[in-house]
């Protein structure tokens, strides 16, 4: 059982989940605690749906790249052309994550992620079957890269159905689970195009049409679980997705855009987060043809290596949300800060080091890959701390400041793809290194997020301060953001 601070009330008593009696919530219904073996409570079927549905859509987002050796002379693509559809991947995730935040807050989380799902699996079977020329493939990654916005609807209804105490460690682990299938697909996707093509001998130009299946069902059945699952909240939360079985958010439109995009917190954790996870999607992009081509690797071996860069998510983005967790109790939102940056800064360093090891004139395959796969702990740890931030900014916009956050991530690859990854000015090597310095310089910001209950990195709390979470001078929905406010 989580500890909790003295001034979070909580109420250990039955609480209905819509039809179903749940323990171990607080008064609005938010389980306490993260139970994932307790497959019986409504909380953790929700957790359970939420990150197999983001895995799907991980899967479906990388399952290119490690197959690019078999789409190259298949589509015709020249050098350019890979980096042009990362770009597409990326700005499509970009765009689909800024217009899930507010639909989310309006719909609910759930019919949006399971809505997502479905429409992004309809589009990306159309670009596989249709996909043949450069053109196709960029279309291709575009309509796989929206796919990511459900990571979005992932995290804000994480934050809705999980009180403060273990809020950050939900929102780590579903995120964390999920992001391994961009692991998952480094390995699934090249055994599954070689199985087909050497075993059934599919014709080459339609192999990885048929290799593409897989990313699509799994889209399809995740969409139609989500959807199947009948509450998006615990019933009596009165913010953003509505209650039990009958989601949606009364507030407008605009009133709910403007609490998220008026707190300049949104917009420092939306230029932190590009340069955590997306240090992430770049590496994930870049990883299987860096091991291919340094390293001289087969499309398994470099997909296997690539893959230990995203497997770390496993434990290190939940480590990230636990450590927040237990900082925020210790010491306030200002250890959540304080580890926010340390954590991110020591990704950054060890990002260069990577560079740095792959310049070597006779580099070592296994070093290179230890160092990668610490440097992937890290960014990932950071990005599970970065989310343990987020609720507490606002909580009637959390879906539009999730989202901000959120498309930070593909802001970040999306620029450090431009600068140094589409030309030949810079070799993948130095392109690496100086995407970690890059990221050492935009942890920095970290430092002006203030919070008026709670204080900032380098000044604690003025008693003189309103508590205004949302900078709108709204008092209603002050008094609803209040416990995420009490970190202690």
């Amino acid at each position: 059982m989580v500890t909790m601070g003295k001034d979070e009330e909580v109420h250990q008593e039955q609480y209905c989940y819509g039809d179903w009696p749940v323990d171990g919530v607080d008064a609005e219904g938010r389980a306490t605690e993260l139970r994932p073996l307790a497959l019986s409570r409504p909380h953790t079927q929700a957790f359970h749906l939420a990150w197999l549905s983001l895995f799907a859509c991980f899967f479906a987002a990388f399952a290119a790249p490690p197959i690019l050796p078999a789409l190259r002379p298949a589509l015709v693509l020249a050098p350019s052309d890979a980096s042009a559809a990362a770009v597409a991947s990326l700005a499509a995730a970009l765009v689909g994550r800024l217009a899930m935040g507010p639909a989310c807050d309006l719909l609910g989380p759930r019919r949006a992620s399971g809505v997502a799902s479905l429409v992004c699996a309809l589009a990306l079977a159309l670009a596989a079957v249709y996909a043949s020329s450069p053109a196709g493939f960029v279309a291709l990654r575009f309509c796989a890269g929206l796919s990511l916005s459900n990571f979005v609807a992932n995290q804000h209804w994480m934050s809705r159905i999980f009180a403060p105490s273990a809020v950050g460690l939900a929102n780590a682990v579903a995120a964390g689970w999920a992001n391994v299938g961009s692991a998952a697909t480094q390995i699934a996707m090249p055994l599954a195009y070689d199985y087909i093509v050497l075993r059934l001998g599919v014709p080459i130009t339609v192999a990885w049409r048929v290799a593409y299946l897989i990313p699509c069902a799994m889209l399809i059945a995740t969409g139609l679980a989500v959807l199947a699952f009948p509450y998006d909240l615990p019933r009596g939360c009165a913010a953003g997705g509505g209650g039990g079985d009958k989601g949606g958010n009364k507030q407008g439109f605009w009133k709910v855009v403007r609490g998220g995009v008026c707190d300049y917190r949104a917009w420092v954790l939306l230029l932190t987060y590009g340069y955590c996870y997306g240090v992430e999607l770049i590496m994930e992009n870049v990883a299987a043809d860096f091991f291919r081509k340094r390293f001289q690797l087969p499309m398994e071996a470099a997909g296997a290596a690539a893959a230990c860069f995203g497997v770390m998510n496993t434990v290190a983005r939940p480590a990230g949300g636990v450590a927040s967790d237990e900082v925020g109790k210790r010491f306030g939102m200002r250890g959540r800060l304080w580890a926010l940056w340390a954590v991110q800064s020591t990704g950054a360093l060890l990002c260069v080091l990577v560079g740095r090891m792959g310049a070597a004139e006779a580099p070592s395959l296994a070093a290179t890959m230890a160092v990668m796969v610490a440097c992937g702990a890290f960014v990932q740890a950071a990005s599970g701390l970065t989310f343990g931030i987020v609720p507490f900014v606002s909580k009637r916009s959390m879906g539009v400041v999730s989202g901000m956050t959120a498309s930070g991530g593909a802001v970040g690859a999306i620029i450090t793809n431009r600068l140094f990854f589409s030309s030949s000015r810079y070799t993948v090597e130095e392109a690496i290194s100086f995407t970690g310095l890059t990221s050492l310089l935009c942890t920095l910001p970290v430092a002006l997020i203030y919070f008026p209950r709670s204080g900032g990195m380098l000044c604690g709390a003025l008693e003189s301060d309103v508590v205004d979470q949302d900078c709108h001078g709204d008092e209603d929905d002050v008094n609803k953001d209040d416990d995420y406010m009490l970190l202690k």
